[in-house]
């Protein structure tokens, strides 16, 4: 995947906004960090359990991997031109149901 369609993907997800984390340009929903591009990589941060993590990492090495600051946190980073868009909109697709809130979640059935 490009940059360009990272971004349309996350974009597509409602109440998804462009903003800033740790000075950082990042997607928020509802206010709070949704995920992030990564300009030194071409990665992207995602959210998911440790237990997930841990095998997405072991199956797909060439897709998944970790730097030491996302190391204590539940997250996984994904080099971008690897990752498939189908998976990375699931990856994102459940996220967004995790952290939506109810009323949002009753307005899109994703």
């Amino acid at each position: 995947m490009t940059r360009e369609e990272v971004h349309a993907l996350v974009m597509s997800l409602p109440g998804i906004e462009e903003g800033t984390s740790y000075g950082k340009p990042s997607y928020k929903l509802n206010g709070k960090f949704f995920t992030r591009m990564r300009v030194v990589d071409d990665s992207i941060a995602l959210k998911m359990d440790f237990e997930t993590r841990d095998l997405m990492m072991e199956v797909a090495p060439e897709v998944f991997y970790l730097t030491d600051h996302y190391r204590p946190w539940p997250y996984v980073l994904a080099w971008i031109e690897h990752i498939e868009p189908d998976q990375l909109r699931s990856i994102l697709t459940r996220t967004w149901r995790e952290q939506a809130p109810a009323k949002l979640r009753n307005l899109h059935a994703i």
